[in-house]
């Protein structure tokens, strides 16, 4: 029994989201932890999903970064349990300071919703093992704050560790500025950390993860934790 744990912060909005596609995926129950709460249940992965983490005051996902529960969510990712941060979650992972960066307000300086082309950069992260290297998907985005933003040597050594996982691109997978919807560097969409177990990344792939919904592309990701549980348990 695969056991995924949901953070749940005032103003998420995409918790349920999440809980629906892991449990119709993996086909076990998912915990919703509740932000003020000491501890996250026993998980075999933890998801910080997206939202509006109290309601975006001061910084997107920096007052999440320093809320109850997320002293054990840091523990656990430090010891090993895999983290996912979606949208807002990868705004709070970087404000917790599991991964390098900071996401910042899109170049046009207005929100964005619509789906995107990404191209798959790494697909040895705990995330994204179900996709190919170079494979493109297509995947929702809606966000205000995407932008993502690290200094060169930050952004060098992402590059050079292999920790983008995906980068935004055109159909074909190139990942030129005309595809790049919030201006975010070298087309970052996602990043993991140095051991591949915690990966944020903007689009949200719960939002598109059955053919009801429009399609399946975002299913993986989900998918990929799951082949990773199961060779776990041999």
């Amino acid at each position: 029994m695969i056991r995924a744990s949901v953070i749940v912060f005032p103003g998420s909005n995409c918790d349920r989201d999440i809980k629906v596609a892991i449990e119709r995926i993996s086909g076990f129950p998912v915990k919703m932890v509740w932000h003020g709460d000491a501890s996250v249940p026993a998980s075999d992965f933890i998801v910080l999903p997206g939202g509006f983490s109290y309601g975006d005051y001061l910084r997107c996902g920096a007052m999440a970064a320093h809320s109850p529960i997320m002293r054990d969510v840091i523990a656990k990712a430090k010891a090993g349990t895999p983290v996912l941060g979606v949208c807002n979650g990868f705004q709070v992972l970087c404000e917790a300071g599991l991964l390098p960066g900071v996401l910042m307000r899109n170049r046009s300086l207005k929100f964005i919703c619509r789906d995107v082309h990404l191209r798959v950069d790494n697909d040895q992260s705990y995330f994204t093992r179900a996709y190919r290297k170079g494979q493109v998907i297509r995947v929702p985005i809606a966000h205000a704050e995407g932008n993502y933003f690290a200094d060169d040597e930050t952004l060098d050594r992402l590059e050079g560790e292999g920790r983008i996982v995906l980068r935004y691109s055109d159909e074909d997978g190139d990942a030129s500025n005309a595809a790049n919807p919030n201006g975010s560097q070298r087309n970052i969409a996602g990043i993991s950390d140095a051991t591949g177990r915690i990966v944020g990344m903007m689009p949200h792939p719960e939002r598109l993860y059955e053919n009801a919904l429009g399609g399946t592309d975002g299913r993986r990701v989900f998918e990929s934790a799951v082949v990773n549980f199961a060779e776990a348990m041999g």
